[in-house]
């Protein structure tokens, strides 16, 4: 008897088992929409696109963006034409992606064949995909559609005012510009996604060129006017990474201009503290001039203790031209090498202090990412800056460093500042507590967040009424421990950018009166292993400006992207696909990534 209910059981571990196993086999997560109609499913469940994983949805005609291709032969019948048909298109590469990404689907398989295709339909929440999409008015299923469904969709398309955005010359064309429809670097977009510095095709635009600008300004509700806020001895500097879609090292953009400028300025000493360096020319010089007028100048920097995974290779040979230098790197303890020392920091002629979440390279001194820095004119805060320097000139670093025993808040004349440092000040529990005393609202620009308290901090406060909204970086979707899915299942609105360059800021913005500016990710380790500070600052005037920011930034960004997540590097993040960057880190740049290959 035992042996037979021994037998029953191993059947029944036996069948779970297989059950599991071919369930795992069966359901497959989507890596990526390349139009409404043909899908890159991860059949071999190795996390990324290889051949034979193009799956063509059968049985159905639906409406794209591609510009070379016809019109659907049923649209023709609903006298729609080739402008119709590309709005619609966009309408239906959205309603894909916000039904299908990163969703796990099972495989209908169909008898059809093709070298370049897997024909099978997608079963995606219990309902063919194909049912859906017909359903929704973006497709003929069997040679059937609804007209009425369409011709509402094609309403709502109209509303949105798209353009053919050329992301090499820079110029937008109208969808039935014959010069438009040659572009062979393109993104459908809706006018008031165009980058600032967008210009109008002169022969599609050519009688209307200056209303298309006026176009252009109304349908952005609200613009960028001034990059730098000054309030007596501080000053706000932000840049605008719509605009900037390629890094240089020119040094044109109004942040690098400010700092190239303080250096100039300096007649006894320059300190920096930097994650890496490049060799932007104009920075590079101001520093050699400064030394050959006997200023001192100092650095200490981040070092890796495997030297290939270096993030600024130039820093090495920058640092020679420097009276002194010190880096975290200890031969004997890779663990504390590793962690990071990511400040980013000036201190001149220890009265003025430039910091924030901008690095000095190309990426950041360019505007290509989105950064803020805060200029302070005090020699009470360039003092307990150069204290913590000076331990880390020393060789202290990470958690061998002491607290300065200065104190960390202090009154100016133009507002309260505090200044915190990781590992020894814990600098998130002094964010939580703004965010738990907000009233108004809390919007937050962020590289990336993954921090336990700061998290359940911003819940509570959405859930108690104040306005919580989020920016993240592309990238931050496949940050281990990443929260993104928990702060939009609590119901907070959470961007994620469409740009080349990082959301790069690291900040919160409270009540148009509290703001923090600084190098500190929402991050355990940028809490309590790195080398980091942040700054604590009240004033109305630049806590109003920085929210004007953030609200321009956000709605620069399409609302699809509160549920979808674009690839950083791909034909969805705008400028991303010509930057010469490898956007996200998978060792592909531009042309040679996928994700950029199909429009």
């Amino acid at each position: 008897m035992k042996k037979f209910i021994y037998s029953i059981i191993l059947i029944i571990i036996f069948i779970f088992f297989s059950v599991f196993i071919n369930t795992g086999r069966t359901y497959k997560t989507v890596l990526n929409i390349l139009s409404p109609s043909i899908i890159q499913v991860d059949i071999n469940n190795n996390g990324v696109i290889d051949a034979n994983e193009t799956i063509c949805i059968p049985n159905i005609e639906t409406f794209n963006t591609e510009l070379s291709s016809d019109i659907p032969p049923f649209a023709k019948t609903l006298n729609l034409n080739k402008t119709d048909a590309i709005m619609l298109g966009y309408l239906a590469q959205e309603y894909s992606e916000s039904l299908l990404a990163n969703k796990i689907v099972k495989l209908k398989h169909t008898d059809k064949q093709s070298p370049n295709c897997i024909y099978a339909d997608l079963i995606v929440d219990n309902s063919l995909y194909s049912d859906k999409i017909y359903q929704a008015g973006f497709a003929s299923k069997g040679g059937n559609f609804s007209k009425d469904t369409i011709l509402k969709n094609l309403e709502k398309a109209k509303k949105l005012k798209l353009v053919i955005f050329n992301k090499k010359s820079y110029k937008y064309h109208k969808l039935d510009c014959k010069y438009g429809v040659l572009s062979s670097n393109y993104i459908i977009i809706p006018v008031r996604q165009l980058p600032n510095d967008a210009k109008p095709c002169k022969f599609c635009h050519i009688k209307n060129i200056r209303k298309s600008k006026i176009n252009n300004k109304q349908d952005n509700m609200q613009e960028l006017n001034n990059e730098i806020i000054t309030d007596g001895s501080l000053k706000l500097i932000y840049t605008d990474f719509t605009k900037i879609l390629k890094p240089d090292r020119n040094c044109q953009s109004t942040v690098c201009k400010e700092v190239v400028n303080n250096i100039n300025k300096a007649k006894v000493s320059i300190d920096i503290a930097a994650y890496g360096l490049d060799k932007i020319p104009a920075l590079y010089n101001a520093l050699l001039q400064a030394k050959s007028r006997n200023v001192v100048i100092r650095l200490v920097y981040d070092k890796s203790f495997t030297p290939e995974n270096e993030y600024y290779k130039e820093t090495e040979s920058f640092a020679k031209i420097f009276n002194n230098t010190s880096n975290d790197y200890n031969y004997q303890n890779s663990t504390n090498t590793n962690k990071l020392m990511h400040n980013k920091f000036i201190i001149i002629d220890n009265c003025t202090v430039i910091t924030g979440s901008m690095n000095f390279s190309s990426t950041g001194l360019s505007g290509y990412n989105a950064n803020t820095i805060i200029i302070i004119k005090s020699r009470e805060i360039a003092n307990i800056y150069n204290k913590e320097f000076l331990q880390m000139l020393s060789g202290k670093f990470h958690n061998e460093k002491q607290k300065t025993g200065l104190p960390n808040t202090y009154v100016l004349k133009d507002g309260k500042v505090k200044i915190l440092f990781s590992p020894y000040d814990k600098s998130m529990q002094h964010i939580v507590k703004l965010i738990d005393n907000s009233k108004r609202y809390v919007y937050i620009p962020a590289f990336l967040i993954t921090h336990n308290d700061f998290t359940q901090a911003l819940i509570n406060a959405y859930k108690r009424g104040v306005d919580v909204k989020i920016i993240v970086d592309a990238n931050s979707f496949s940050t281990r421990n990443g929260k993104n899915k928990i702060l939009r299942a609590s119901g907070i609105p959470l961007k994620a950018e469409n740009y080349a360059g990082k959301m790069h800021i690291k900040s919160v913005i409270i009540d148009d009166k509290y703001f923090t500016v600084g190098s500190m990710n929402f991050s355990n380790s940028g809490e309590n292993k790195n080398d980091e500070n942040i700054v604590i600052v009240e004033n109305d005037k630049l806590a109003t400006a920085y929210k004007n920011y953030f609200l321009y930034l956000w709605q620069k960004i399409p609302n699809k992207y509160l549920k979808n997540n674009p690839r950083a590097e791909s034909q969805e993040s705008i400028g991303s696909c010509n930057d010469g960057i490898d956007n996200d880190f998978d060792g592909l740049i531009d042309k040679e990534d996928p994700s950029c290959l199909a429009n």
